[in-house]
């Protein structure tokens, strides 16, 4: 029996499988399509997936192939400068094309041991107190302890749950594509920029191997939204939208895109859970998606290896739809006020200019920021120091930095007085003693344990204090 299935090569499958990975599950990946894929459809890490990458010792491949980007509350087309003192030893994001963060997230998991198996689609699923048994179309069928569908907004795993997916169908449809354009840059500049005056849902970005990304508001919404546009209807709202089509021609690949917001009733049914794009859609706007589903994968990985361990305390992998069923929330509703800014009625123009005038606030552009990127995120763990809840930044110890402490998965316990121990569960937790420990003067506690995810799960001095808090986040002791 495999530990652990993982349905769907995406960002969100491969960063789970990679996870799961680092603590010895038995990870098997299947994927419908017999090759990856080379729509380019995510665009790059926000500033909490560049601090996971650097946690899992990946930044480094990262940015070989990346460029850096700093845009200041990238919200609702509106662009603003990057807010000073971000929370953050990483204030940028990475341009990075989502064919090229699959081949290193593939990498990485195939490195540590995963399986992947593509051309194989799932056909059936039951589940009883023991596992999951998959059966795919080819007529094989699997056995695993779990299965986590990260296949997608058109989950078959979802649907063959039954767990239902409300939210708001599409009002609006906007087309896109990488293609080659015939027309010179300066006009393609000068026509991109007389457009996006009353059109923020139109433009044209270089790709760097000779396409561009070109985007285009649909005329309405399509009847069948799973199927793509065709060259000729591009050329046709490029010429409706802006007197032009830039001469568009050998497409690599074209799609549509609605402003849908959806999210899954639940994330957990027994031993199936759901993660990415198959746990909630929503609108592009912000550069969201593909980091939400990244974001979800580190949430879940340590949890779920710790459930086929045999060490994960009651509720622990619960507390992944516990925490990031909010999370997905929130980004759902900041898409939804995204589309509405994006407008071109007369409500809408006044609008993003009245949001446009507040963003220039430090604190509401830092606020905007902070929601975008995902260094904002704070689960409820109750009441507790300010930390309780939040990721840690990155910061230089005496032992190198905290981030490269982390590479393995585990806890870590930070403490600057040398007098706590973790014994008994020092085959989950790292204990690092730096009395220097400190963060520009920020960290004004004595020591905080550190989920495997970055996240602060107890912050003081006292030792009983923390033998009480470790048990619910790493289970019994050893022995």
């Amino acid at each position: 029996m495999t530990d652990v299935i993982v349905v769907g090569a995406g960002p969100t499958g491969l960063m789970l499988a990679g996870e799961l990975r680092l603590h010895g599950v038995h990870v098997v990946v299947l994927e419908k399509l017999t090759e990856p894929t080379a729509e380019t459809r995510g665009r790059g890490l926000h500033t909490r997936s560049v601090e996971m990458m650097d946690q899992r010792g990946l930044l480094d491949r990262f940015l070989a192939v990346s460029e850096k980007f700093q845009v200041g509350g990238f919200f609702g087309g509106i662009m603003k400068p990057w807010p000073d003192r971000l929370d953050t030893a990483h204030p940028y994001g990475l341009s990075t094309l989502q064919p090229v963060t699959e081949r290193l997230l593939e990498e990485r998991a195939l490195e540590l041991g995963a399986e992947i198996r593509r051309g194989r689609e799932v056909a059936g699923l039951s589940q009883d107190e023991d596992g999951v048994t998959v059966g795919l179309t080819d007529g094989t069928r699997l056995r695993s302890r779990y299965l986590v569908g990260c296949d997608g907004g058109r989950s078959v795993v979802r649907k063959l749950l039954g767990v239902g997916f409300p939210g708001e169908p599409a009002t609006v449809e906007t087309l896109l594509g990488d293609m080659e354009l015939t027309a010179d840059a300066a006009t393609v500049d000068a026509v991109v920029a007389e457009v996006r005056k009353t059109q923020l849902r139109f433009g044209t970005i270089p790709n760097g191997d000779g396409t561009h990304r070109v985007i285009v508001p649909a005329d309405g919404v399509a009847e069948e939204r799973a199927t793509a546009p065709t060259l000729d209807e591009f050329k046709q709202r490029l010429r409706d939208v802006a007197g032009t089509d830039f001469g568009v021609h050998s497409p690599r690949w074209l799609s549509r895109f609605g402003d849908a917001t959806r999210q899954a009733e639940r994330y957990r049914v027994g031993r199936v859970l759901l993660a990415g794009d198959a746990a909630h859609i929503h609108p592009p706007t912000g550069g969201q998606g593909l980091n939400l589903g990244v974001q979800d994968a580190f949430n879940l990985g340590w949890k779920l290896a710790a459930a086929v361990d045999g060490w994960a305390p009651d509720g622990l992998l619960d507390s992944y739809h516990d925490e990031r069923h909010p999370v997905g929330a929130r980004v759902l509703d900041n898409t939804r006020a995204q589309i509405t800014l994006l407008g071109t009625d007369a409500g809408a123009v006044a609008l993003r200019e009245l949001f446009s005038k507040l963003m220039d606030f430090e604190e509401v552009n830092r606020y905007v920021t902070e929601m975008i990127t995902a260094v904002g995120v704070r689960y409820d763990f109750g009441e507790g120091h300010d930390l309780l809840g939040r990721r840690m930044r990155d910061i230089e110890l005496k032992h190198g930095r905290l981030y490269s402490l982390m590479h393995e998965g585990r806890g870590l316990l930070l403490d600057r007085t040398g007098g706590l121990s973790v014994s008994g569960w020092t085959d989950r937790i790292d204990h690092v003693i730096d009395p220097g420990a400190d963060v520009g003067g920020q960290l004004d506690v004595s020591a905080v344990l550190l989920r495997p995810d970055g996240h602060v799960a107890w912050a003081g001095d006292d030792q009983r204090d923390l033998l009480a808090h470790l048990p619910k986040w790493f289970g019994n002791a050893a022995g």
